[in-house]
């Protein structure tokens, strides 16, 4: 009798703070979720197998197993590319666009979320 094995939800961790990623890892991890960090908007488009202009998955990326996340948690305030940037390119992105994005701020300055 063949048991069909199920993938773990996997969740992708967007933060430029260590001590951050890590407590979100943790958290997650204690609900048997598959975590992966990252510590910018361009890793995790790299990580997604996505370049930073275009709308598909890169080509070493079509080599390897494909990458299945099922959420993704997006720090807002990072050097470089801000998560509301990260959000905007996995929606233009046909490839992406279904992942549901979370984004979110241990900032407590209202002002510096200005969209």
């Amino acid at each position: 009798m063949a048991v069909a094995i199920e993938a773990p939800f996997h969740v992708l961790a967007v933060d430029d703070s260590l001590p951050d990623r890590k407590l979100i890892e943790r958290l997650l991890k204690t609900s048997s979720f598959q975590v992966t960090t990252v510590d910018s908007g361009s890793k995790a488009l790299e990580f997604l197998g996505l370049h930073d202009h275009e709308d598909s998955p890169i080509s070493a990326q079509s080599d390897q197993q494909e990458v299945a996340v099922n959420l993704i948690i997006t720090d807002y305030c990072m050097p470089g590319m801000t998560g509301y940037d990260l959000l905007k390119k996995i929606k233009e992105s046909s490839y992406l666009r279904d992942i549901p994005v979370v984004i979110m701020s241990s900032d407590n300055i209202p002002s510096r979320i200005n969209r």
